[in-house]
């Protein structure tokens, strides 16, 4: 698992790894697109990989994706959490329930899993309930993933810090 904040270098770190395990990894990007601005990012995302990388585009559904054998990097934990979240209509254990249940069915796969999240609860508590509830959401799925990972990378400012 590779956490840390925005433009932290996660993803580039992310892709590094995966690329350094497999000559053919596959790319999993979980992103629901919903302005123009999100679109360009996801643009600049897509136009870094190369030809060497499966890419799979999936919000919600990742274990319908065969991937044993192969280096998967799941970019990204928070935008599926956002997924499941609204799907469910804000409902934290709703979500919870439902992403645990998924995890599992997906990483039962014999594959090498990378995945990129954010730790969006190192700022400010929001006057904002809903976004509250998201980063509450966002911490304990967090906390999920990692129990289950056998490594665990921080990135600061582009710096990767192991911290499991």
């Amino acid at each position: 698992m590779i956490t840390g904040g925005a433009r932290s270098g996660k993803s580039s770190y992310a892709e590094q790894l995966a690329l350094s395990l497999s000559s053919n990894p596959v790319y999993l990007a979980t992103a629901r697109i919903w302005d123009d601005e999100f679109r360009q990012r996801v643009k600049i995302h897509q136009e870094r990989r190369g030809p060497e990388w499966t890419n799979i585009e999936e919000e919600k559904e990742l274990s319908k994706h065969l991937i044993s054998g192969r280096v998967v990097l799941i970019d990204c934990i928070t935008m599926w959490c956002n997924n499941f979240f609204f799907d469910l209509h804000d409902d934290v254990d709703a979500t919870l329930d439902a992403m645990k249940l998924e995890f599992g069915k997906f990483t039962y796969q014999d594959a090498i899993f990378i995945f990129v999240t954010n730790e969006i609860g190192l700022g400010g508590t929001s006057p904002n309930d809903i976004q509250r509830r998201f980063t509450d959401l966002q911490g304990w799925f967090n906390q999920y993933v990692a129990s289950q990972a056998d490594e665990v990378i921080l990135m600061v400012s582009g710096i990767p810090m192991k911290i499991k």
